[in-house]
């Protein structure tokens, strides 16, 4: 990601039913970006949990997107797909039909940049 962009994941996140002893997914999540070679950051908690596991992608002068309903297991292709049609945009916006389906369906906020 150009270095203006930022990934974030929630570490604290974790969806419902999952077992309450095992690593919490968004630390998963950050695991396995990681491992794919891909810069974030970690926060603990976006106080979004109802919508775990939660990301964001942000950039100054750029719209933000909070994503969540992310599965470190099975969407991590999906968000990585997200991060880089977000930092090849202009502006930080994502046309909806470019979008992973999995974050046209979970997109708790778009946030416009602080610079409007």
């Amino acid at each position: 990601m150009a270095e203006q962009n930022h990934l974030v994941v929630c570490t604290t996140c974790r969806r419902e039913g999952a077992d309450p002893e095992a690593p919490r997914d968004g630390a998963r999540l950050s695991q396995a970006l990681t491992a794919q070679g891909i810069a974030h950051d970690t926060q603990e908690c976006f106080s979004a949990c109802k919508g775990s596991c939660v990301v964001a992608l942000r950039g100054k002068g750029r719209w933000t997107y909070v994503q969540g309903a992310l599965d470190p297991d099975q969407h991590l292709e999906d968000l990585i797909e997200m991060t880089r049609a977000y930092s090849a945009s202009a502006d930080g916006i994502v046309p909806w039909r470019a979008r992973p389906e999995v974050i046209r369906k979970n997109t708790i906020a778009r946030i416009p940049p602080l610079e409007i």
